[in-house]
This record gives structure tokens, sequence and C-alpha cells, in this order.
């Protein structure tokens, strides 16, 4: 199954969290905070939304980082997804 995002939405992937600290502490899965940095899978086209004309600026496979606790998450064949609006996305990774 795929995923087509509509209007100005955006469709990403959670990278894996580190599962020790810098000081090499491991961290249980309580303990792990949501990752921030996501890739993208999918993007929607834009266009007019709420009155706004909106282009979209990243692609698939950019690395992003999102906002906390931001958009909806969904699940499709196993696989745990978060779709969300262009502007909870804050920043590109190079």
């Amino acid at each position: 199954m795929t995923i087509k995002p509509l209007a100005d939405n955006v469709v990403i992937k959670a990278t894996e969290a580190e599962e020790t600290t810098k000081s090499g502490i491991v961290l249980t899965s309580a303990g792990k905070e949501k990752p921030q940095i996501a890739e993208v899978v999918a993007v929607g086209p834009g266009g007019l939304v709420d009155g706004k004309e909106v282009v979209m600026t990243i692609k698939p496979g950019d690395r992003v980082v999102a906002a906390k606790y931001s958009g909806t998450e969904i699940k499709i064949d196993g696989e745990e997804y978060t779709v969300l609006r262009l502007a909870d996305v804050l920043a590109i990774v190079e």
C-alpha cells in the first residue's frame, strides 16, 4: 500500500533514536524522546491552502527536523509514519 499526501501535507518516517547517551548510559524505551529528525517519504502537491499559495520546498528523501509532537501518526504495512503539514517541518538536515 502507498500513501499520497494531499495539499501541503508531508509524510515522514522517524529515524532510529540512539540507544545510549554520549556518556554511555543505556536508555530504556520509556526514557527516550520522540526523534525529531526524520526522512521524507512523500510530499503533497502544495497549491492553494487556506487562501494562500503553498510551494513545497522539500522532496522525498530529504532528512528534516520536525516540530515535537506534531502531526498524525499512522501505521501502514507494519511501518510507522507521521503525516504533518509543511509548516511543522522546521529545517532540512544536510
